[in-house]
This record gives structure tokens, C-alpha cells and sequence, in this order.
């Protein structure tokens, strides 16, 4: 991609990300299966086209596309996962979740734009999910002030914006707001997504594992708000 395209798209001219985009497309591309994309992409309800990668192949093959590289920068990582993401098939977005995932200490809280229009496009659990603990919540985790946008996203429109404030504390565990953490579920304690509920239910459980006891509180009064869903996955390891 030249300067001019880069500016244009909104991508940050990165030379690392054209290096970058170059092995991956030329590694991926001829280990894709066409046998095996079409089941995949039927068991992610048709989100997007696959190439056909299992996740042991897929990872190794990005071994390769990385190997010898330097570490990014911010706008690095920027231009590498928006770039990712302009390509239609999914493990092209794996490998950007990934390379995200390893490299979120180099971004600021300036990269929570970039990880919302992530977190919007060609949205998923597949995605979604792992974007919300590793890279949102480390941004939060390394900038208090991002708990604002966090408040914000909590009650937006978007299911996926809402999951990911549900989701961002995962792996917080004793540094959990608590206050928060339930705050939110309330918020979204009448919402009549399965993704949702079931987020409400999975961000409770994981952290009944640090304080089991505050868990079982919370619920005890407020249980009748929540879907029966919710309910059960959030007591799933501690019981009533």
C-alpha cells in the first residue's frame, strides 16, 4: 500500500506492515483448504469467508510471517490489524487479534479507536472476545481514564461495544473494580441478546474465582433482574 492509499483509508503508513501483510498473504494463502473453509465458516454463522486454517497451522504459518521482524510501535500495530482487517478471510483477522494480543503493550490509550472499529467490523465472538480481555482491557488496565469510555460503552447500541465492557475486566482478577463489574451488569441485565447474557453470566464467574463470596452476594440480591441464563453461568464453578 503507498503513502497515498495509506492516508486515504485512514491506515498509518507503516513499512514493518507492509512487510508484514506481504508474508502473510503469501504464507496463508497457499495452505488454504477449501474443504475445510466452508464448515468453518457455516459454524461461525457465515460472519465471514474462510481459508481454511486450523488453529495449529494457522499459528505456525504466523511463526513464519514474523520471524526476524522487529517490534512494532503503535502505528504499526495500527496499520497491521486495520490492513488485517480489510482482507475478507478470517484468519487474516486471527492473525491481527494475535499480533495484537502480543504487542498491546506498545499501544496507548490513543489505540482504543482502532480497537473499537476492531471490535465493530465483521464483529464475533471469535474476535470480540479475546480483543475485550487482551487488548481493551489492557489498555484500561494501563490507563484508568479509559474507565470513562468503558462507562460509555457499557449502554451502546452495539451488542459487541456493550459485550466488551462486560468482558474487559476478564483477566483482572484481585484488580477487579468490583463496583464496576456489577454496575455494568445491571445495566445490561435486561438484555434480550444470548451474546449479552451470556457475557453478564461468564464476566461474574470468572471473577467468583478471585472472590466467590461477592459473587454469591450480588446475585443474592439482584438475581431476579438477571436472565436465567446469566444466572447459571456466573454459579457455574461456585454453586448457589
Amino acid at each position: 500500500m503507498c503513502v497515498t492509499d495509506a492516508v486515504a483509508t485512514g491506515v498509518p503508513f507503516s513499512t514493518l506492515a507492509d512487510t508484514v501483510l506481504e508474508r502473510l498473504t503469501a504464507t496463508y494463502a497457499p495452505a488454504a483448504d477449501p474443504e475445510r473453509a466452508a464448515p468453518m465458516r457455516a459454524y461461525m454463522k457465515d460472519v465471514a469467508p474462510f481459508l481454511g486454517l486450523t488453529t495449529p497451522a494457522r499459528r505456525a504459518l504466523s511463526r513464519t510471517v514474523v520471524a526476524g521482524l522487529p517490534r512494532p510501535d503503535e502505528s504499526d500495530c495500527t496499520a497491521i490489524a486495520l490492513r488485517c482487517w480489510q482482507l475478507p478471510e478470517r484468519e487474516y483477522h486471527y492473525f491481527a487479534v494475535d499480533y495484537l494480543r502480543r504487542h498491546a503493550r506498545v499501544c496507548s490509550s490513543g489505540f482504543l479507536p482502532v480497537a473499537r472499529h476492531l471490535i465493530a467490523t465483521t464483529s464475533w465472538w471469535d474476535t470480540v472476545d479475546l480483543l475485550a480481555a487482551h487488548v481493551v482491557g489492557a489498555l484500561v488496565a494501563a490507563d484508568p481514564a479509559l474507565k470513562a469510555d468503558m462507562d460509555t460503552w457499557i449502554v451502546d447500541d452495539d451488542l459487541w461495544i456493550a459485550r466488551t465492557a462486560l468482558l474487559h475486566q476478564l483477566r483482572y482478577k484481585e484488580r477487579t473494580d468490583t463496583e464496576r463489574l456489577f454496575t455494568y451488569c445491571l445495566r445490561q441485565s435486561g438484555h434480550p441478546d444470548f451474546f449479552v447474557r451470556k457475557a453478564i453470566g461468564w464476566c461474574l464467574r470468572e471473577y467468583a474465582k478471585t472472590d466467590p463470596e461477592a459473587v454469591r452476594a450480588f446475585l443474592a440480591r439482584e438475581r431476579g433482574r438477571f436472565a436465567p441464563l446469566s444466572v447459571r453461568e456466573a454459579l457455574k464453578n461456585i454453586g448457589a
